[in-house]
C-alpha cells in the first residue's frame, strides 16, 4: 500500500498543503515581534497556541503528540535555545541578550493537512559564531531545496547540505531528519541531511516533505535530556535549525511554508524559482 506521500497528489491535496504551509509560516510571522529579551519560552508557546486555536482555527500538532516510546509532548510549539538541537519544551526559561532560539511550528488545518516550518531568532546581539552558524544553516536548507525536482535523489539533497555545512567547519546531526508530510505528521521518505549525489530514492512530482537541517558548531554527537524530548549537543556547542515544507513540481520545487514574514532565500541559490 502506498503511504500518504507516495500517492499521486490531487488538486485538492496540493491546495490543502498550500493552505497548511501558509498558516504554519504565518504563526511565525505573528510571534516574531514577541521574540526578544525578557520573554519566557512558555509565553511564546502561549502566544502561538492562542493564535493557532483562536485566530486560525488550526490545531497545534505537537500538543500531546506521542510517538511510540515517548511521553506526550506537553506544549504547542518547540523552543530550542542555544545548545538545544531540537524538541525543546517551552517553560520558564527567560530569553536573554545573546541567545539564539529556534521556534518550530506545525499546524493541522480544519481539513486535516499538516504544515511544518521553523526559524532561528537572535535575541539582542548574538555572538559572531552564533550569527554565522545560523546563516550557514539557513544556506544549507536552501541549497538542499535548490536540488529538488523530479528525478533528483535524496542523496543529492543530503550532499548539498552536508558539503556546505562541513565546508564551513560545522557538523550535521544525523539522528534527526526531514520527513514526508501531508495528512499525517511524519511519513516516508526520510530526508536525511547528508549523503552522496545520485544515491537514494528519486523524487517525483507531487511529493511533499520537509527539509530541516540541524547543524552544530562543534561535533555532531547528541544527548537526550531526562524529559525524553529535549535533545542537546553532547559537547554543549551551539546548534541551529531552519525548516521549510516543500512540494515537488513538474519543473522543480515549491516552498509551501513561505509567507510575508519569511526571510528571503540567500544569495547562494541565485534566482531560484520556488513560488508558483
Amino acid at each position: 500500500m502506498l503511504t500518504e506521500t507516495k500517492k499521486p497528489s490531487s488538486i485538492e491535496f496540493i491546495a490543502g498543503m498550500r493552505e497548511a504551509g501558509r498558516l504554519a509560516s504565518e504563526v511565525l510571522d505573528h510571534v516574531t515581534p514577541f521574540v526578544k529579551a525578557g520573554v519566557t519560552t512558555g509565553e511564546l508557546d502561549r502566544i502561538c497556541h492562542d493564535y493557532m486555536v483562536n485566530v486560525q482555527k488550526t490545531v497545534p500538532a505537537p500538543l500531546n503528540y506521542q510517538p511510540p516510546g515517548y511521553p506526550p509532548f506537553p506544549k504547542s510549539i518547540c523552543t530550542s535555545v542555544n545548545d538545544v538541537i531540537c524538541h525543546g519544551i517551552p517553560g520558564d526559561r527567560i530569553l536573554k541578550d545573546g541567545d539564539v532560539v529556534n521556534l518550530d511550528i506545525t499546524v493541522i488545518t480544519p481539513t486535516g493537512y499538516f504544515g511544518d516550518t521553523s526559524r532561528m531568532f537572535a535575541i539582542g546581539e548574538p555572538s559572531i559564531l552564533a550569527k554565522r552558524l545560523s546563516q550557514v544553516t539557513y544556506e544549507c536548507m536552501w541549497l538542499g531545496i535548490a536540488q529538488v525536482k523530479p528525478g533528483c535523489t535524496l542523496g543529492d539533497i543530503g550532499h548539498a547540505i552536508q558539503s556546505h555545512a562541513e565546508g564551513a567547519g560545522y557538523s550535521v546531526v544525523r539522528e534527526y531528519c526531514g520527513h514526508g508530510i501531508g495528512q499525517v505528521f511524519h511519513d516516508e521518505p526520510q530526508i536525511v541531511h547528508y549523503g552522496k549525489p545520485g544515491l537514494g530514492e528519486k523524487l517525483y512530482e507531487g511529493m511533499t516533505f520537509t527539509i530541516e537541517p540541524m547543524i552544530n558548531a562543534g561535533k555532531r554527537d547528541i544527548r537526550t535530556m531526562p524529559d525524553q524530548w529535549t535533545v542537546k549537543t553532547k559537547d554543549r556547542s551551539l546548534s541551529a535549525q531552519w525548516e521549510h515544507t516543500c512540494l515537488v513540481t513538474a519543473t522543480g520545487v515549491e516552498v509551501l511554508t513561505y509567507s510575508a514574514g519569511s526571510p528571503p532565500p540567500p544569495e547562494c541559490v541565485g534566482n531560484l524559482k520556488f513560488r508558483p
